[in-house]
């Protein structure tokens, strides 16, 4: 096995992951200057403003498994990058709301669309031995790109003063065009050219850079695996009885992704923070520690994946989840200081980064057949942005200062999330199958009845 040029490959795709995690919360900082500059109403604001991104990935997601399938992973990471750049010089140079919300909504089509293509690329260039870890770079780019959002949006405070938002969004111009240029040296998935092309011969010459020993034994597995797949050879049909428990694991996995309250506090944390009676420029730094936290905790998920398993990962985030957000819950309602519950904040991110966080994007790569893998990505990840789009959506309508159902105190919203958490938890224990160092074909074999 090449381990190197694997690794090289895997990073290059995972990069997306940055531009996504970048993309995704820089509009934390711009979200009070936009409220003040178009003087929007709480649901424009949160349509309009805060959710268009969300939106846009929520349709990337759902059609972003039709140009996988049909033009190769290669291209499609290829014109994510494109979308990503023209969405930063769009959305930075915007004069009025209208405009920054198609541009937005242009940068979410590339997120969504990203989720779908970088795990199931990346998953489908792996072993089983490495799978988790290598599949899980992808969550960590996602999550250094929060970060160094976060730190970005901090210092640029002040750089361009009523613009200010303008540069923390323009500059993820940068990222994007890098990134675009460096998936121009990556290869097609093998499996890709085997299962839609039938490209033997291109599919056993990446196979041999990888390091596969003996090519020619790997592309009959998995041509074994897709003629059980479709024994007539025609197209797989996605949503089919024998697809029923896969198609479930993906969509509840996803789903408790967002019901966990992750993006709310990512999305809204300034906001979050100010209520706990820290100034905006101390949000933004705490905002900052946030995003420290979840990188940090995001390595332990990353060296624990294919060590104890996508189960005992979720097993322990859950019930890091379940404390943390009970705690908070309870630090609102009773007024605690202001330290103490954003200690059980960051535990809640620690919590997320290492189970959530580290699994979700290789468990719904993993779990689907080679025929229908980008379809059942896009399943999972649409599931996962419609929930995201929805939470962001509505909360304006909790957290509005003059029109917020909780805007004095939002405990009650972190006790439903909570209260989620402990449903995960029971799934987990007694649904979720552990997929670690299994191939992609046994567990077709295992997971298909």
């Amino acid at each position: 096995m090449n381990k190197s040029k694997v690794f090289q490959w895997s990073i290059v795709a995972a990069l997306a992951g940055f531009i996504f995690g970048f993309d995704t919360v820089v509009i934390s900082g711009a979200n009070l200057p936009i409220k003040e500059l178009w003087h929007t109403s709480p649901l424009f604001h949160g349509f309009f403003i805060m959710s268009m991104a969300l939106w846009g990935t929520l349709f990337g997601s759902i059609f972003g498994g039709i140009p996988t399938e049909k033009y190769g992973r290669k291209k499609v990471l290829f014109w994510i990058g494109i979308l990503f750049t023209i969405s930063a010089f769009g959305s930075a140079f915007a004069q009025d709301p209208y405009t920054f919300s198609f541009f937005r909504f242009i940068g979410g089509i590339g997120i969504g669309v990203s989720s779908v293509v970088a795990p199931t690329y990346i998953s489908e260039i792996s072993t089983p031995a490495t799978r988790g870890k290598l599949g899980a770079m992808y969550q960590f780019n996602i999550v250094f790109g929060i970060l160094i959002a976060f730190l970005s949006n901090y210092f640029l405070q002040g750089v361009g003063g009523t613009n200010d938002w303008r540069w923390m969004l323009g500059v993820l111009a940068v990222p994007a065009i890098i990134y675009t240029v460096m998936v121009m040296g990556v290869p097609e998935s093998p499996r890709w050219l085997i299962t839609k092309k039938n490209n033997l011969i291109k599919a056993k010459e990446t196979l041999l850079l990888i390091g596969v020993e003996d090519a020619d034994a790997e592309i009959a597995t998995i041509i074994k695996s897709n003629q059980q797949e479709s024994p007539t050879g025609k197209p797989a049909a996605f949503f089919s009885s024998k697809h029923k428990a896969i198609i479930w694991l993906a969509f509840l996995i996803a789903f408790f992704n967002q019901v966990s309250g992750i993006n709310f506090i990512l999305y809204y944390a300034p906001e979050i923070l100010s209520k706990i009676g820290l100034g905006a420029k101390d949000s933004l730094l705490n905002s900052i520690a946030i995003g420290g936290t979840n990188l940090i905790f995001t390595f332990v998920g990353l060296y624990l994946i294919d060590k104890l398993g996508r189960k005992k990962l979720l097993l322990i985030g859950s019930i890091g989840y379940i404390v943390s957000l009970a705690m908070v819950a309870v630090c609102f309602a009773f007024h605690a200081s202001p330290l103490v519950l954003m200690s059980f904040l960051l535990i809640f991110i620690a919590s997320h980064a290492v189970g959530q966080g580290a699994v979700i994007w290789v468990f719904i790569s993993e779990i689907f057949p080679n025929k229908i893998r980008a379809a059942g990505q896009s399943f999972g990840a649409s599931v996962h942005w419609v929930f995201a789009a929805i939470i962001t959506l509505i909360t304006p309508f909790f957290l509005d200062d003059k029109y917020g159902v909780f805007k004095d105190n939002p405990w009650p919203i972190f006790a439903f999330f909570a209260g989620m958490m402990v449903l995960q938890l029971i799934w987990v224990i007694t649904k979720m199958p552990e997929t670690k160092g299994v191939s992609l074909e046994e567990l077709e074999k295992q997971l298909i009845k």
